[in-house]
């Protein structure tokens, strides 16, 4: 992150959700959304905005799984593990991306911030297994081979400038 961090997206993300503690999930929600993760600057400009402190609102962040401290990819993919997915073999699929990617359990996002390749527990569309989702949308009945052509078209969009959603 730069040295000089822009707030104005948070504070409009705050007005439109009400300065109140009553509002932090909503509005890590919103900052999340904007900048694909939660960055430190914000922690201590929301304690001053909400009059809480930056250790309630850094505890609320760290509490739900949803949340991120650190950056996300352009690309967020999520690889199905549940008992669906895993017998019907998402985890050959994961490793053909870690693969190309260059990434592991421990490093998940690439340098470029280009990508992320995460697993969850279960997106909840076993009948289509193995399933992986781009930016929340579906890609069902996946193969290692048809994520890879699916990377390679998200990564041609990326250095053509594309759109951010698959």
């Amino acid at each position: 992150m730069s040295a000089r961090f822009e707030y104005e997206c948070v504070d409009k993300i705050v007005d439109e959700l009400g300065a109140k503690p009553s509002s932090i999930i909503a509005i890590l929600q919103g900052v999340q959304e904007e900048y694909r993760y939660l960055p430190p600057e914000i922690f201590p400009h929301l304690a001053r905005r909400l009059n809480v402190s930056e250790a309630r609102i850094y505890s609320v962040a760290t509490f739900y799984e949803n949340f991120s401290l650190d950056p996300k990819g352009e690309y967020i993919i999520k690889i199905c593990d549940g008992t669906a997915c895993h017998v019907r073999k998402s985890i050959p699929i994961l490793n053909r991306l870690r693969e190309i990617l260059g990434l592991s359990e421990d490093k998940v996002t690439t340098g470029d911030l280009g990508f992320t390749v995460e697993t969850v527990s279960c997106l909840g569309a076993c009948g289509l297994a193995p399933v992986l989702t781009v930016n929340d949308k579906v890609f069902p009945a996946m193969t290692p081979e048809k994520a890879e052509k699916l990377l390679a078209e998200l990564q041609s969009k990326r250095n053509t400038g594309g759109a951010q959603n698959a």
